[in-house]
């Protein structure tokens, strides 16, 4: 089977081209910006014309969107996330290849949800920021497509490699600087959000069977649980060895963000926001994982402390 894979460089990309290379019945052809990939072609900027020649002489039996980005204003977050999709259908559209297409959306394009329920693919999706807002567009723009797709709407990953500005990779850095400095305790704020954390390589393991299965439309690619910040601080807590107290700081009124949502300017007290999460789902997800199960076989395997030892693992080798 011959794959091309988008994005292979990206945090879920380099776990989902690893799963591939393992299996010996796929071909694979890494697209991307980077000098490393085998074909170097930026989504946001590229024609759909020149991407459809590329198509058309690679043959891909599959393509797989892990390209995207999650910073940056309303304006890059557009292009990178709905103008790159909206080529890469156009391509596909034009190609007469005739591959699959798997996109990777996020749990952004739902937005906050109610605190006990769990969100299911059928979902109105009411993002809460422009990155969800970006997102939710490209899925709109593969499911009009006409063409052979499925999204995966990722929840919020974990494990090696987790970027050190997410909630847990800065959660993981505190802890280092405290224990670095022989620091007792440890300050943090928005502990109370519960997010439905899901490893990467589980993650790579669902882009996987998506690639093989017929299924199409959204599925939801999660635990099926959400864990209080809180308790994932805990545990991070043990498995680094910390003995130290952590202690939730009180937010003051308004819009804000702690350690877990982005730097703070005085280690004691936290700094505004423009929204009060960052990743605009208020302060409860949790995935309906059913679909995921019936459609692609697929269930997670690796436990959230696997996960957070792993990211602790990377935190403690920082300089």
């Amino acid at each position: 089977m011959r794959v091309l894979l988008i994005g292979a460089n990206g945090y879920l990309g380099r776990f989902v081209a690893e799963r591939l290379l393992a299996d010996p019945a796929v071909q694979l052809t890494a697209l991307g910006r980077g000098d490393d990939a085998d074909v170097r072609f930026d989504l946001a900027t590229g024609s759909p014309g020149a991407l459809t020649r590329f198509l058309d002489a690679v043959h891909p039996g599959v393509v797989i969107n892990c390209a995207g980005a999650t910073r940056g204003g309303a304006r890059d977050l557009v292009r990178h996330n709905t103008v790159a999709v909206a080529t890469v259908c156009e391509a596909l559209r034009r190609s007469g290849c005739g591959a699959r297409l798997v996109q990777l959306g996020c749990s952004s394009e739902y937005g906050p949800s109610q605190p006990g329920s769990s969100t299911a693919e059928d979902a109105v999706p009411r993002p809460g920021g422009p990155y969800g807002v970006s997102k939710l567009a490209a899925t709109e723009l593969v499911l009009g497509s006409g063409l052979d797709a499925v999204v995966l709407r990722v929840f919020s990953p974990a494990g090696p490699g987790t970027p050190a500005g997410s909630p847990l990779g800065r959660l993981a850095e505190a802890m280092r600087r405290a224990m670095q400095s022989g620091d007792g305790e440890l300050k943090l704020a928005g502990l109370g959000v519960q997010r439905d954390f899901i490893d990467v390589r589980d993650v790579a393991r669902a882009v996987h069977a998506a690639s093989l299965s017929a299924a199409q439309g959204v599925i939801n690619i999660g635990s099926g649980r959400a864990v209080r910040l809180r308790d994932a601080a805990a545990v991070l807590a043990r498995v680094a060895g910390y003995g130290g107290a952590l202690h939730e700081l009180d937010a003051p009124p308004g819009p804000l963000r702690g350690a877990l949502g982005h730097p703070r300017v005085d280690p004691d007290h936290a700094a505004p926001l423009a929204y009060p999460y960052p990743d605009g789902c208020g302060s409860w997800q949790q995935a309906d994982v059913r679909t995921a199960r019936d459609r692609l076989g697929w269930r997670p395997r690796i436990n959230l402390e696997e996960s957070l030892a792993d990211i602790w693992m990377e935190a403690a080798c920082r300089i």
